[in-house]
């Protein structure tokens, strides 16, 4: 994992984590809401770099 992410990605990853674990001690509800706008970003994010590399030929 650290090949792919690097350190950077990583400690990115992580704190995010942490962040929706601070939220759902306040809250679940919003929690899940947040963990859910984060997937689905992540989602678009693949798309994107996806529709990059073939437009490049690199898929």
């Amino acid at each position: 994992m650290r090949d792919t992410l690097g350190l950077e990605g990583i400690a990115g990853v992580l704190l995010v984590f942490v962040a929706v674990g601070i939220i759902a001690v306040r809250d679940p509800v919003i929690a899940g809401a947040v963990m859910l706008l984060l997937a689905g970003l992540a989602l678009i994010a693949k798309g994107l770099v996806d529709t990059a590399m073939r437009s490049f030929g690199l898929k």
